[in-house]
């Protein structure tokens, strides 16, 4: 099992309907998003997504023409309740791991949240969060 999970990027002009073709090609194939992020500027957005085939999302978007990019990132099952996030953000900062960006993941597991992340350092905060106890999903995130 892994201890990361493959995340989509790909750029797309910031107009309307750009983010529904994206999401119409991927429904189309059978491809389930199981999370995204969005970020924007004036004239693009960038789309992180976190699918259930993720060299399948990869290959189908390549061939419709769109750049794209992937990257590992941590899916981590975060405590739901107040300061819950913090059960996570705090060793990571404390072992100087900096978190570039976060974002959630739609499903839950064990009725807690998981929420994906980019870090400065992926090995060094995958082994920070086992040793504080916080469960990373890992690959079986494609299974959910």
């Amino acid at each position: 099992m892994s201890n990361t999970v493959t995340q989509i990027s790909i750029t797309l002009e910031n107009a309307p309907g750009t983010l529904s073709t994206l999401s119409d090609i991927l429904g189309k194939e059978g491809i389930n998003v199981g999370a995204v992020s969005l970020a924007e500027s004036t004239e693009q957005s960038i789309v992180r997504l976190i699918t259930d085939n993720p060299g399948k999302a990869v290959q189908v978007l390549t061939s419709a023409g769109y750049q794209v990019t992937s990257r590992e990132v941590i899916a981590v099952e975060t405590p739901d309740h107040p300061g819950g996030l913090n059960a996570v953000l705090k060793p990571l900062s404390v072992a100087n791991v900096n978190v570039h960006y976060l974002y959630p993941f739609l499903r839950r597991v064990s009725d807690n949240p998981i929420l994906i992340f980019r870090v400065s350092d992926t090995e060094k905060a995958i082994q920070v969060l086992k040793d504080s106890y916080i469960r990373i999903i890992g690959d079986s995130i494609y299974n959910l």
